[in-house]
């Protein structure tokens, strides 16, 4: 990797890149998922937030302390901006060609929204979010295709709940952090909520699964209509396939009840 340290970099950024082309590859395998699912299940596309794409650009790959783009928003805010609404754009673009190439429903992932203080989350996150989920509608519009649902999630970025479910997102992902009651409350009927069990819960016991299914299932309670049942966020590659097996046969179990 050569990851952005200074704003001079900038000038190795291509402003203007042919999303179509460039990540065509992206699109093709899209398009034939599509195909091979014959209707089973529908199609999920998705891409990174902007401030999460700006801190693999910036830090050049994980991070425990984020230390350089914390420095670039703090000691060059200015073109930290340039950088997200360039980000944006080809964000923009992506989601929408994916719809093109078969995605029936996008969602986007802030990974790092919870790295941000509340303050900044509403000034290097939520602008850019905001403008994804009003601006694809219209580009695909102009693609002639119909508007589907988006999700967006934003990993750790509690103090947000409220705001993302105004900011025009049919759909607001929630990590393991919330009690469900409480985000129910928070989100009053405005979106649908998704979520939202710890993937480590995969590690305990069947027994221990089946409880805390119900307790999750129990906590959106009145909103279990407007609800998707899902993990808090990605389950880990040493995860045992039967629990997750269990987790989702408990999931339809108590969803029916």
């Amino acid at each position: 990797t050569d990851p952005l340290r200074v704003p001079e970099d900038l000038n190795r950024v291509n402003f203007n890149a042919d999303v179509r082309k460039e990540l065509d590859w992206a699109f093709k395998a899209i398009t034939l998922t599509r195909h091979k699912l014959n209707g089973r299940v529908p199609l999920l596309g998705f891409c990174g937030a902007p401030w999460t794409l700006m801190c693999y650009m910036i830090e050049g790959g994980g991070t425990k302390i984020f230390r350089f783009v914390k420095e670039w928003i703090f000691k060059y805010p200015n073109e930290s901006k340039k950088l997200l609404q360039a980000i944006t754009d080809v964000a923009v673009e992506f989601l929408a060609l994916q719809v093109q190439a078969g995605a029936q429903m996008l969602q986007v992932f802030d990974s790092w929204g919870g790295e941000l203080s509340a303050d900044d989350f509403e000034t290097f996150s939520l602008p850019y979010l905001k403008q994804i989920v009003e601006k694809v509608p219209l580009r695909l519009k102009e693609l002639s295709l119909d508007k589907v649902p988006m999700t967006v999630f934003a990993k750790g970025s509690w103090y947000a709940l409220d705001k993302l479910c105004d900011s025009g997102y049919d759909v607001v992902s929630l990590d393991w952090l919330y009690r469900p009651s409480d985000a129910v409350k928070t989100n009053n009927g405005r979106v649908t909520l998704q979520g939202n069990l710890d993937p480590c819960v995969m590690y305990g016991s069947k027994e221990v699964i089946t409880q805390e299914v119900e307790k999750m299932i129990k906590g959106f309670g009145v909103c279990k209509k407007n609800y998707i049942v899902n993990f808090g966020h990605g389950t880990h590659p040493f995860m045992d396939p039967e629990q997750i097996r269990h987790f989702l046969e408990e999931c339809h179990r108590v969803g029916s009840l």
